[in-house]
């Protein structure tokens, strides 16, 4: 059947809209959702009958499905301001008001010559890459406003160059995902043509002083949404506006491709894992953060290691879970940091630009009592990915120990805007926890040593810190509650051994910190 509106034709058999002679690209579910809207034209529809018809039910963000309807308006000529095709109806749904009238169609197209949106025979599949690749599309500009597209480019171009710097991904070019500008193609197809599992697309919306940025990260081959967020904020400095943006998307982003390559390696029998596939089942034990989850982690990553000797990142993750596993005391210090220096060397020979690597040598350093180069290792890995949080994190706990208080908070704070749901959280919490014991702000060390406690409650280093804070406030009965606890955590704790555990950087720090268990009651 064949629809006629103003100077459009919609070919249902042919799956084609065209303006007068002009053929229009539509993505699939952009014109299956036009094809609804224009054969329900004596009706209101609403947002659930258009998720059955076109989703078949699956749930669809509202971000999705605006992005959808602002492609159809696009295609025919119309906007959400003039509404001269679709019209919305508040609180009701949508509706096409054109005048539409029907005809069949000439013919059928043959069923043996598959053609995709733009009538042309779908391209072969280029092979995916060794590691899991990814594109971002340019951000759909739905301000109506030409003159904003640079805004909307810029995000995208942005994204695109900080996800360049996670190197466990391979992240398409801005030349190759901008050639899709301005068209509406199927995510599937945009996966064959580019060779990618992973497609990003958003859309900026700006009006009145606000701009409103949603964003989703979708899986190519089962074409389904794997996250999405909206982020709504006031429209001042536009450059530090869009920084803050791309930190907050990539951020976000990164671990999210690490559980869905995880769960796909899941899908796999063990015996057939390769060395990707590994380490990433060792990379989802290694945040549960756990004694046992980081022996596993282990586990698989040696055997990572073993199916490829010369693979940077599976030692540099090694490095940073033995690091982990000492610095938590879930194994014995000395064995464990000569294991995770070992692996460190191993990455730096495989590539020395991987910014996992010099997270695990400034862990590993702190707790050899090398502070300049342990802020050293950790500054460049936040240089070679200024989004990664975890080094963020860590940053702040050795700026604290080294007696930086104010660089310590401000790191801390860092990390918590870019990953505020990080599994390391507590880390966070407790390095400024630690940072405001050292500035002598003790009702704010112990606030923030409740706050890493309350996201981990075996965090031996926060009840550390409360107990001392509490201490050195003269709250007694905050402190005697605070101590049974740290001895509970902790059965081995005693002023012998913080002065022999403990990295404090500063002779007089560490009296003070040891002053404040004396006065606690700690032998």
């Amino acid at each position: 059947m064949q629809f006629s509106f103003a100077d459009h034709t919609l070919d249902i058999a042919r799956r084609e809209l065209r303006r007068g002679a002009e053929a229009i690209a539509l993505e699939p579910q952009v014109f299956d959702l036009l094809a609804y809207l224009v054969q329900s034209h004596d009706r209101v529809v609403s947002k659930d009958d258009l998720i059955a018809s076109v989703w078949r039910g699956r749930i669809v963000s509202d971000a999705t499905l605006a992005s959808r309807i602002y492609a159809a308006r696009k295609a025919l000529g119309d906007s959400g301001e003039q509404q001269k095709l679709i019209r919305t109806v508040a609180r009701k749904g949508l509706r096409f008001v054109a005048a539409v009238s029907t005809k069949p169609c000439k013919r059928e197209p043959a069923p043996d010559q598959p053609a995709d949106a733009r009538g042309e025979p779908p391209p072969a599949a280029l092979p995916l890459p060794d590691r899991p690749a990814i594109a971002v599309l340019p951000f759909v500009n739905m301000s109506d406003d030409p003159g904003q597209e640079f805004f909307s480019d810029g995000i995208s171009e942005d994204i695109i160059a900080a996800l360049s710097k996670l190197r466990w991904f391979f992240v398409i070019a801005r030349n190759s995902s901008f050639i899709y500008k301005g068209q509406a193609v199927n995510i599937r197809q945009i996966a064959n043509e580019l060779g990618v599992r992973y497609v990003v697309e958003g859309s900026v919306r700006k009006a009145a002083g606000r701009v409103r940025i949603t964003v989703q990260l979708n899986d190519a081959a089962t074409a389904s949404q794997i996250w999405s967020e909206r982020y709504d904020r006031d429209l001042a400095d536009v450059f530090a506006l869009q920084d803050e943006i791309t930190a907050a998307i990539v951020a976000s982003i990164e671990p999210q491709l690490y559980a869905a390559e995880n769960v796909r390696a899941r899908r796999k029998a063990p015996g057939s894992l390769d060395a990707w596939e590994l380490v990433m089942r060792a990379l989802s034990h290694y945040w549960r953060v756990t004694r046992a989850d980081s022996a596993t982690a282990h586990d698989l990553l040696e055997q990572a290691i073993a199916i490829d000797p010369h693979y940077g990142q599976a030692h540099s993750l090694l490095a940073a879970s033995h690091a982990l596993s000492a610095y938590m005391g879930w194994t014995e210090m000395t064995p464990s940091l000569a294991r995770a220096e070992s692996a460190a060397a191993a990455a730096l020979q495989a590539d020395n630009q991987d910014p996992w690597v010099h997270h695990a040598l400034g862990c590993i350093h702190v707790m050899q009592r090398r502070w300049d180069d342990s802020v050293a290792e950790l500054e460049l890995a936040l240089k070679l990915n200024p989004n990664f949080s975890l080094a963020q994190g860590y940053l702040s706990i050795v700026l604290s120990v080294c007696g930086h208080p104010a660089e310590a908070i401000a790191a801390a704070e860092r990390a918590l805007r870019l990953s505020p749901r990080d599994p390391f959280v507590a880390f966070c919490y407790g390095g400024a926890a630690y940072a405001q014991f050292v500035a002598r702000n003790y009702a704010e060390s112990m606030r923030l040593a409740r706050d890493a406690i309350r996201q981990r409650s075996d965090y031996v280093g926060a009840h550390r810190v409360l107990t001392a804070a509490a201490s050195m406030s003269g709250a007694d009965e905050i402190t005697a509650a605070a101590l049974t606890e740290l001895r509970r955590v902790q059965p081995n704790i005693s002023r012998a051994w913080i002065a022999a555990h403990v990295p404090i950087r500063d002779p007089a720090e560490m009296e003070h910190y040891l002053e404040a268990f004396r006065r606690a009651g700690l032998a």
